[in-house]
């Protein structure tokens, strides 16, 4: 579903990203581990088209986007959850849900993305802003999967969540996963939240894949090494 080849990305003069290349298939979530600073962001956002690529190529479904503006790659077939999760706070979250709707010509929820979150079929109508963290990023995941992607990118889904709602939250991306048959990568300095929900996992160290590792042939120690400060 997404091919990475030989990426190159730059902030002006400075290379942030050097020969990124991997691949997520159908049916296949691959987690990209590594420390704050170490590249994962840029990654996301070059693949999103928020940060311009210097060379290389980027296919969705075998359809090139390397040159693509962000609202072209939606399009295609790409969906973003960003750090921070950006919803919108003084909308309710049944309308957070719809703006992910644009294009769609009923602009109805599928029932399957409550069955997937019932915390938010419970607070449709409440404002985005009045959840919490754990719950804003059920709602920032249910807003990306309504565009139906093939591509679903999570960047540090699990940063300032409680545990209990982190287990929710890779239950989820395993029923999703099933059902659509997409790609999921997510971004991720937690190990065992990675393990949860990860067929293959890579580490990325000053703007390089270093690692590349299926998730039964991990080597936890030697990951932890890369994450540790």
């Amino acid at each position: 579903m997404l091919t990475v080849t030989d990426l190159f990305v730059a902030y002006g003069q400075s290379e942030a990203l050097h020969g990124i290349s991997f691949v997520g298939n159908p049916n296949e979530t691959v987690a990209i581990m590594g420390r704050n600073g170490m590249g994962k962001t840029t990654l996301f956002k070059s693949l999103m088209g928020i940060l311009p690529t210097k060379s290389g190529s980027i296919q969705i479904d075998g359809r090139e986007v390397t040159h693509d503006e962000s609202f072209k790659r939606v399009a295609k077939g790409i969906a973003y959850v960003p750090q921070g999760r950006m919803i919108f706070p003084t909308l309710t979250v049944e309308e957070n849900i719809q703006t992910g709707l644009e294009n769609s010509k009923t602009r109805r929820i599928p029932d399957e993305i409550y069955a997937l979150f019932p915390v938010l079929f419970e607070m449709k109508k409440r404002k985005g802003g009045n959840l919490s963290g754990g719950q804003q990023q059920q709602l920032a995941i249910a807003r990306a999967l309504v565009t139906e992607p093939k591509v679903l990118l999570l960047d540090e889904p699990t940063e300032g969540i409680q545990p209990s709602i982190i287990k929710d939250i890779a239950k989820a991306l395993n029923e999703i996963r099933q059902l659509r048959k997409i790609s999921i990568i997510v971004s991720e300095q937690v190990l065992s939240f990675a393990m949860d929900v990860a067929d293959r996992l890579f580490v990325i160290e000053g703007g390089r894949l270093v690692m590349e590792t299926t998730r039964a042939n991990t080597d936890a120690d030697k990951i932890k090494q890369y994450l540790s400060v």
